[in-house]
């Protein structure tokens, strides 16, 4: 699938409300009409962080949530870029460029219980597709791990399931393992659907059990991106290619979602 997203805007946007969910992730809020008014659950926006050349590339984030005329973004500080981010005051303004890439495909096949499956920062996307789900009457039960209880990002997500590696919160093991555990208990819930972001390995294990128990998924692949619209090739992914055998696809061009049954396992 590719690029989806007619309507591209650069636009300054000014940083309205910035506040920190955990030790090192925050949700930082831009006011932003044009990209606000196209975004769709699964989409990126990227984002130059102030003018200099440190850092020259902007980065990407999944849009978190769409209020109004405003994008939500939750970032994870874990360099220079992201420093800045988050510790830049409101009123702040930063070159935002988006809705960027695909989205997820929530109307492709008949089900009726959506699993939102996270790990991490990968919750990022997972407020602005449960909010689309429940508008359209899809039932969602969000998955959603970490290494310990400080790495679980819930806020403001509903009927949550944890795991933590080390049995800090939640069921003790990867959220894969508390997927197996329950899937008895998901199959009463009518056909089902999984919608996965996170780390890749915990991407792969999600797809490996997808394909076991005959669900479809759908997952949002990280890369590290410079443009965002394929100019600098430098997210470039091997996936299954529908006509057979395996392709290199720009993750900013036809993801970052996928579709399951394309991830290389």
């Amino acid at each position: 699938m590719m690029q989806e997203n007619a309507t591209i805007a650069d636009v300054t946007a000014t940083i309205t409300a910035s506040r920190k969910i955990s030790r090192d992730v925050s949700v930082i809020t831009f006011d932003c009409p044009e990209i606000a008014m196209a975004a769709r659950p699964g989409n990126f926006v990227n984002i130059k962080v102030n003018d200099s050349t440190q850092p020259l590339l902007r980065r990407p984030f999944s849009i978190h949530d769409v209020r109004g005329t405003s994008i939500d973004i939750m970032a994870k500080t874990v360099g220079c870029g992201t420093a800045i981010l988050a510790d830049s005051p409101c009123s702040a303004t930063m070159q935002v460029l988006g809705p960027l890439g695909n989205s997820f495909n929530c109307s492709d096949a008949p089900f009726e219980t959506a699993l939102l499956v996270s790990g991490g920062i990968g919750t990022a996307p997972m407020l602005f597709l449960e909010k689309h789900l429940a508008a359209t009457g899809i039932s969602c039960i969000n998955f959603i791990g970490g290494r310990t209880s400080e790495d679980l990002l819930s806020e403001n997500l509903s009927n949550c399931r944890t795991a933590t590696d080390d049995g800090s919160a939640g069921f003790r093991g990867t959220v894969v393992d508390l997927l197996e555990n329950d899937i008895t208990l998901l199959k009463a819930n009518g056909r089902l659907k999984v919608f996965a972001c996170g780390p890749n390995p915990m991407l792969k294990a999600v797809a490996i059990f997808c394909r076991t128990h005959g669900i479809p998924c759908e997952l949002s692949l990280e890369s590290v991106m410079g443009c965002g619209i394929g100019i600098c090739y430098g997210c470039s992914v091997e996936v299954i290619m529908p006509e057979g055998g395996t392709g290199t696809v720009l993750l900013c061009r036809e993801g970052p979602v996928i579709d399951g049954e394309r991830l290389v396992l």
